[in-house]
């Protein structure tokens, strides 16, 4: 499996990157000038657009196989991780409140963008940062915010997830709500995995963006397999082992084999 297949001519390149710099200029200034006038829908409504702006220009196409439950409150969203972009992919179908590492936070533009839209970071090199990121989780889902944690606790290359942490996972089992797990995976139009969006090893989050105008279009399949109910598990750990066998399962299956339905199925988004 070749990871760069039919790369994109260099200037169209250079001309994407710099869309997207500029986007992302856009929606630093409409969070730091706008936000604090709108409503909580309103916002959401613009992080959706701008999220589908992003992909369209990156020529990213989201479709969701399953159903994607993120309506009725106390949800945790829990995903694999590949790349940066995964917040966006998820944003572009259902704005939700992400709990990230803090090294996101310290991203130019982008880390100050995703603390105004409410992400909350947790700082995984200290031991007991977890606690105080599950006490301001518990207040968002309280408030009937939708919340998406990566338990893997870093990114991978896509072709397998893992191990998951479940510290993350204490607040939906306190509030005896609902885990939706969502795998996701990136590939090309020609059907194999793509390597290209994931945000691995020492990569910057430019050299990223430059990767990932190499192709010339990416498909990024979101499968949801069905809610896991918090109440039901004896503690965190078999919640995290519920969920994590579940993304596996999905993204095991070929795209071609899972038959889209559901909310609203199969969603396209980005082109």
């Amino acid at each position: 499996m070749h990871p760069f297949p039919r790369r994109t001519p260099i200037l169209l390149r250079v001309y994407r990157t710099t869309r997207i710099c500029v986007h992302l200029i856009e929606g630093a200034l409409t969070t730091a000038l706008l936000f604090p006038m709108l409503r909580p829908r309103t916002q959401r409504l613009l992080v959706r657009a701008w999220s589908r702006r992003l992909l369209r220009t990156l020529r990213v196409e989201t479709c969701v196989h399953g159903i994607l439950c993120t309506t009725d409150g106390n949800v945790l969203l829990v995903a694999n991780h590949v790349s940066w972009l995964d917040i966006f992919v998820l944003n572009a179908i259902h704005p939700v409140r992400f709990v990230a590492k803090a090294e996101l936070a310290r991203l130019p533009l982008v880390g100050r963008t995703l603390r105004r839209v409410g992400t909350l970071f947790v700082e995984r090199a200290r031991k007991h940062d977890a606690r105080r990121v599950n006490a301001d989780t518990s207040e968002a889902l309280a408030r009937s915010d939708v919340v998406a944690v990566f338990p893997e606790g870093r990114t991978s290359d896509g072709h397998d997830v893992l191990p998951f942490k479940s510290s993350l996972l204490q607040p939906i089992v306190d509030a005896r709500g609902h885990v939706q797990p969502v795998a996701i995976r990136y590939r090309a139009a020609t059907g194999e995995t793509s390597v290209l969006p994931a945000y691995v090893g020492n990569l910057s989050l430019l050299g990223s963006l430059w990767r990932i105008t190499a192709a010339r279009s990416l498909i990024v399949d979101l499968h949801a397999p069905p809610r896991l109910a918090a109440a039901e598990a004896s503690h965190r750990r078999e919640l995290a082992r519920a969920a994590e066998t579940a993304i596996r399962a999905a993204l095991a299956e070929a795209p071609e084999t899972l038959v889209p339905n559901g909310f609203p199925g199969p969603v396209t988004v980005g082109r």
